[in-house]
């Protein structure tokens, strides 16, 4: 009797009467024919879908027994899903995909296709148990008897939308079928649940669904924070799909270019992105954005080949999606094509689910599957329906369990009787309780040293090798093109340059270097950024490396995230850092953790370049001149870069690139806009915040390893400290001028990294004097200096310290910031009063 939450025994129970109750068709079907007339399907490919969606609802059991004694960790699931091993079945194993957490039967289902492209021809998957009897199998391509067409959007008006599926899609499943073609999955997801060490992809770091040899792309998103990511993918994918059409590459999993910036590509040149996620997440920003994106694009004559799958069970955990909204809402997407199927009717849904994977394969434009599910068993294992789902809508669910409409489907087609069906439910349940007793006793993480072993390497001796081959190639073979593309003049022969310039000078090196680097943002192309730093280099570079987006931060960086998981060298650029709180987690949630929750098994190397901090004469305002970077320094293995003079600039955006390129990093470039376009330290036309621009053959000497601080000595340097950054360089050392003429030695510390801190430079620094000022332009509370502090503290620092730091407040507009921000003056006033102690 179901009772007013649906339990794993309600499930099982019911799935098991249902069974019982299917009475046998009038004559047997032989599996290698199509499952009903002109079924795109046959019934042994049905059979593989309803032994993938079994699996699912087998492992989706397991895991609230495992939790039930404390030995499971994970129990959102899959049931009323599992319609979408149909749309893995109407994909390639070779198609990129980024799934939500309710997709066990797409990756059962997809892991099985791998198994059965890599077995060699004519033999089974050696993982695979027999076929059982009356199963033979097929090998058959299952779109090759389909030219029925999906359902689709009556209103496009495209010439090509009649498109058929696409003739060369992959069989849905392993030949040999059972649950031994799914063995190597479950084994996945139960070590998932169970957090072994020993789970492929994330390691027991969390529930994932993802393995590289499966194109499955890991995404802890429930929000839909990834599908900016798969838009970045899609354009990245068609961006080296051209490339192929040019000759410069031959194949799939070959290396694009030379040197440091050469990328391995890891998908076929016609593989499009897949990207799933749940009704409710619809209304996300990030979904927002990706929709607006992808639309933008198409608009714009840009291919991007991206099938978004919604899965729409009607409930955002308890909050339900007003009815029809989700589809009023995909519908209205401009420039994304929309399909939509049941997926309780599973030949329907792989019917329509092949078309769009065809059209988006054809015509390389974005499109998404709207897929009706059901949710049963509830959001989580924790989660009481009781308290906001009446009975009969429970019972309604139960009424169009997927797993169930394909084992009626089976036996009205005369493929199997019910008791066979239940026969082969209950040996995969009996493989999957097995297989979920081994994992139990497998080692779990077992230091902080294992959890974070995975988060970002760091390999300062490859880096630097990067950056010497960099040099030799600049002074070397590729001397001819430098010369070129500087029109005869490189920057080392141009004089002390600004700290602008200097950038730019190094991203055009950065640009010969690596033949993948492309430099993108708001205004970044045709006017060369709002203050010129990346002037010129569209011209340079063209069009394909150097473009303008659209204006939106999240994109942005999703842009850059799906780019650099397909192989390039992203360059995103921020306009102003206040932008990037509206984008923070595209790099905290998306980009951070790809290393983490894949063991470096896919990552996502990106330089973000962000214009920020204050001071600006006579403009700005908190959007200009926005000194909070907390959000930055919080994120585990973000690297935060802060040049503040010319010629640190070039070398640690050559550090940077190295790095992304050599360990797959993700960095921040924070350049202050108040030290852009300075030319002056101490007087009017001294010209001593300029700098001459290194030559490659002085590179290696001139190279700025992460984590490593520039300290600068006036007068005897032996009686204060300062430690400071940005914009607090150049007022320090006017202060540090100021002292000296009282007869004070100051060392001055440029940070030059927020994060990792130079901590070992701190110390060394602090202790030469034993009296420290730490100078922070951010805020007092949360700002650069706190982490300056703690680092000497738990040293065991024991001199004299303070901090001038600027005002918890936000930068107001004209002269008033003047009463909030750190000035020279105070800084001057600190070190006496800290010198007087």
């Amino acid at each position: 009797m179901l009772c007013d939450v649906t339990t794993p025994q309600d499930l099982d129970d019911r799935f098991r009467e249902t069974l019982a109750a299917l009475p046998a068709a009038e004559r047997r079907r032989d599996p290698a024919d199509p499952i009903t007339e002109d079924a795109p399907l046959t019934g042994a490919q049905v059979l593989d879908l309803f032994d993938a969606q079994v699996t699912s609802r087998q492992l989706d059991l397991a895991g609230r027994w495992l939790r039930s004694f404390g030995e499971g960790f994970y129990t959102i699931g899959s049931a009323g899903h599992e319609g979408n091993a149909a749309v893995a079945a109407a994909l390639r194993p070779t198609d990129p995909a980024l799934l939500h957490y309710r997709s066990g039967a797409f990756y059962c289902l997809r892991a099985a296709q791998a198994a059965a492209d890599a077995a060699p021809s004519g033999e089974p998957d050696s993982a695979a148990d027999p076929a059982p009897t009356g199963d033979p199998g097929s090998t058959a391509d299952p779109t090759a008897s389909s030219d029925r067409r999906a359902s689709s959007d009556p209103a496009s008006t495209d010439a090509d939308t009649t498109a058929d599926p696409d003739p060369s899609g992959p069989e849905p499943a392993a030949a040999a079928g059972g649950f031994g073609a799914y063995a190597d999955a479950a084994r996945d997801v139960l070590r998932g649940m169970v957090a072994s060490s020993e789970e492929p992809i994330a390691g027991g770091r969390h529930k994932v669904f993802g393995r590289a040899d499966l194109a499955v792309v890991p995404t802890t998103s429930t929000i839909a924070s990834h599908l900016p990511r798969a838009v970045g993918m899609g354009l990245a994918v068609e961006r080296l799909r051209r490339l192929d059409s040019a000759g410069r590459r031959t194949g799939a999993g070959v290396r694009v270019g030379s040197g440091a910036g050469a990328a391995h590509v890891p998908w076929p040149p016609d593989a499009i992105v897949v990207c799933s996620f749940g009704d409710a997440s619809v209304n996300h920003a990030s979904a927002t954005a990706a929709f607006n994106t992808a639309g933008w694009y198409d608009h714009a004559g840009l291919r991007i080949p991206v099938l978004f799958v919604c899965e729409d069970n009607g409930l955002g955990i308890s909050v339900r999606s007003p009815e029809g909204w989700v589809e009023a809402t995909l519908r209205a997407k401009p420039g994304i094509r929309y399909f939509s199927a049941d997926g309780a009717d599973p030949v329907r849904a792989y019917e329509v689910a092949a078309e769009a994977a065809a059209w988006v394969r054809r015509n390389r434009r974005p499109a998404v599957l709207h897929l009706r599910t059901v949710r049963l068993m509830g959001h989580a294992g924790a989660d009481a329906e009781s308290a906001y789902r009446s009975p009969a809508e429970l019972a309604e669910d139960l009424d169009r369990d997927p797993v169930a409409a394909t084992a009626r489907l089976l036996v009205d087609a005369g493929v199997a009787t019910g008791e066979e069906l239940l026969a082969r439910y209950d040996e995969t349940g009996w493989q999957v309780r097995r297989l979920a007793e081994e994992v139990l006793g497998e080692p779990k993480l077992a230091s902080a040293a294992d959890v974070v072993s995975a988060l970002a390497p760091r390999r300062p001796v490859r880096v630097a090798r990067a950056v010497a081959d960099a040099a030799a190639r600049a002074s070397g073979p590729g001397a001819g093109a430098r010369a070129e593309a500087f029109g005869g003049k490189p920057p080392e022969l141009t004089g002390p340059l600004t700290l602008a310039q200097s950038i730019n000078a190094a991203l055009a090196d950065g640009m010969l270097d690596h033949p993948q680097m492309a430099v993108f943002g708001e205004d970044v192309a045709a006017k060369g950024g709002v203050y010129g730093v990346t002037k010129g280099l569209r011209d340079r570079f063209g069009p394909a490396r150097v473009f303008d987006t659209l204006l939106d931060e999240t994109s942005v960086l999703g842009l850059g995230l799906g780019a650099g998981l397909a192989g390039m060298l992203p360059v995103p650029e921020i306009q102003y850092l206040a932008y990037l709180h509206n984008a923070e987690d595209q790099l905290r949630g998306e980009a951070a953790t790809m290393r983490f929750f894949s063991q470096g098994a896919f990552r996502n190397p990106m330089v973000v370049r962000v214009a920020g901090l204050a001071y600006q004469e006579g403009f700005g305002g908190h959007f200009h001149n926005d000194n909070s970077v907390a959000v930055l320094r919080d994120v585990p293995g973000l690297v935060v870069a802060v040049p503040a003079r010319p010629d640190d600039a070039a070398p640690m955006l050559r550090t940077c690139l190295a790095s992304a390129a050599v360990d797959g990093s993700v960095c921040v470039f924070l350049e202050p806009i108040a030290l852009y376009h300075t030319r002056d330290l101490y007087a009017d036309g001294d010209g001593e915040w300029l700098a001459g621009y290194q030559e490659p053959g002085a590179w290696v000497a001139g190279h700025v390893p992460i984590g490593r601080a520039r300290v600068y000595r006036v007068g005897s340097a032996d009686d204060l400290t300062i430690i400071t950054f940005g914009n607090g360089v150049r007022m320090s050392l006017r202060a540090a001028a100021v002292l000296a003429e009282e007869g004070v030695g100051t060392r001055v510390v440029d940070l030059r990294w927020l994060a990792p801190l130079p901590v070992a430079d701190i110390i060394r620094e602090s202790s030469a004097t034993g009296r420290v000022l730490v100078v922070d332009e951010t805020r007092r509370s949360g700002g650069v200096g706190e982490g300056v502090i703690a680092a000497l503290v738990d040293a065991g620092y024991v001199g004299a310290a303070r901090r001038v730091a600027g005002v918890d407040s936000f930068v107001p507009l004209g002269p008033a910031a003047r009463h909030v921000l750190v000035s020279t003056e105070a800084i001057t006033d600190g070190a006496r009063t800290l010198l007087a102690r």
